[in-house]
């Protein structure tokens, strides 16, 4: 009795680490804008800025080219969280959870270190060390959500809910702000960040498997050190008290033939990974654009006055706190089928897929209303619309990573997820031209790209 005790604990206490470690770190990186107030405070890349004469005469200082900098590294830093998901997927299905972990850790300590001694005479250090934050922090992601595996029929809940901590981690680099405006240094608070990896280390040793959570779970299944020493799921004890082999990481089906799984290559030439991957390509877009470009479109809703730009920027960041409460709506719709008897004839993965549909649905449309809010030019409706946007992406990271681990085997989870990630990177790369459009032939108006993305997000919801 003791021991389904002691099992039920450690699955809870691996489940609220995990929540907490991809609340406070992993997707910091997206809350660039709150950092971004801090670094222009701070004077990074200020020679771009250049005195220029506006439309009465009177001399004005553009700091378009600053802007542009700023969005350069967040460009570049998300779509390194995205394009390097691939190899690690590669190493995640490979060398199994510590080691992608600690290879994780060390991109996210030295990103720390990197903005920690970076200053305005080294603001080139943000580029390495930005992508360092965002690829380091998308591997405590990966990483933590084969946590689902442990609980079943909330498999998909829970999963969502990791996605919905990486999104209101962006809050973070809020906190740093404020901490910032109360007169703590930046590179205080960065060192402390870097000291935190001891956290992540011990976490990795004492509460995550050396290699993977299968699913289904296996009987007798145990995970990290124990009592002085590593218990894996190497093995499975038969009622008879028969060894049966069971191999981490992959789904056990004792009444299916393991050849009915599909091959990598099937699974990324079917047409639920092309659709998928297009679904995810042109959203992810529309929520980088307006993260890279918020703080210049706060500047001319607001006419450049620093406080309301303060203001709509910590509001902006407070929302971002709430994807961890939105995005367990998602899963709870794409597992409300279980338990619920199944159709003659349906498997459990069609009636998983059958289930997914609403949730895509809503993703699109969700997409739909955040452009139209963003692309209007009135300042209070910001509000609103920085409440769709976090919801809207809550939606979109959690049902993607619940979607690939519905529709294909998790045997090729790692590899799936980092292809489909890596390819709407490349993708995503068209936010630094649209930034360029916006600033330039379109006079910082954002209406003419996001009437585009509303376009396609009406034809996604066709779709």
């Amino acid at each position: 009795m003791q021991e389904p005790q002691n099992k039920s604990v450690r699955h809870w206490l691996t489940f609220a680490t995990g929540l907490v470690e991809c609340l406070c770190f992993a997707g910091a990186v997206f809350g660039w804008a709150s950092l971004v107030f801090v670094l222009k405070e701070e004077r990074y890349f200020s020679s771009l800025c250049v005195n220029a004469t506006g439309l009465n005469g009177t001399q004005t200082l553009d700091c378009s080219a600053q802007d542009e900098q700023f969005s350069l590294v967040f460009t570049i830093a998300s779509f390194m969280n995205n394009f390097l998901t691939l190899p690690n997927g590669f190493l995640f299905d490979r060398f199994g959870t510590t080691v992608a972990r600690l290879y994780g850790i060390f991109l996210y300590t030295m990103g720390t270190l990197m903005v920690g001694f970076s200053s305005s005479a080294l603001a080139y250090l943000l580029f390495p060390a930005l992508s360092f934050l965002a690829v380091g922090g998308i591997l405590f992601l990966m990483t933590n959500m084969q946590v689902g595996n442990l609980f079943g029929s909330r498999r998909s809940t829970i999963i969502t809910l990791y996605n919905g901590a990486f999104d209101s981690s962006s809050a973070l680099f809020l906190v740093i702000k404020l901490l910032h405006e109360s007169g703590v240094s930046l590179r205080a608070a960065f060192l402390f960040l870097s000291a935190c990896s001891v956290v992540h280390v011990l976490r990795t040793f004492f509460l995550l498997p050396r290699n993977f959570i299968p699913y289904p779970l296996p009987d007798r299944y145990t995970y990290g050190v124990s009592c002085g020493k590593s218990v894996t799921a190497s093995a499975e004890v038969a009622a008879n008290g028969d060894v049966l082999p069971a191999t981490e990481g992959t789904p056990l089906k004792r009444d299916a033939p393991v050849n009915q799984e599909k091959t990598f290559r099937e699974c990324l030439l079917s047409r639920f990974f092309m659709w998928h991957l297009l679904w995810l390509s042109v959203m992810q877009l529309r929520h980088y654009l307006f993260i890279g470009t918020l703080n210049p479109m706060l500047q001319r809703l607001t006419g450049g006055e620093p406080l309301l730009v303060s203001r709509y920027t910590n509001a902006f960041a407070i929302t971002q706190l709430c994807g961890v409460l939105c995005a367990p709506w998602n899963g709870l719709i794409m597992d409300r089928h279980k338990g619920k008897p199944r159709a003659e004839g349906e498997t459990e993965q069609e009636a998983d897929l059958r289930a997914t549909v609403l949730s895509l649905f809503l993703t699109a449309l969700q997409c739909v209303l955040f452009s139209l809010c963003a692309s209007t030019p009135y300042l209070p409706l910001q509000y609103f619309t920085f409440i769709l946007q976090v919801l809207n992406r809550s939606f979109l990271y959690g049902g993607n990573a619940a979607f690939i681990s519905v529709a294909f085997p998790s045997c090729h989870f790692g590899k799936l997820y980092g292809l489909v990630m890596a390819l709407s990177a490349v993708f995503s790369l068209l936010q630094y031209p649209c930034f360029a459009l916006v600033k330039g032939p379109l006079g910082g108006d954002p209406l003419y790209v996001s009437t585009v993305f509303i376009c396609i997000g009406c034809m996604l919801i066709q779709l």
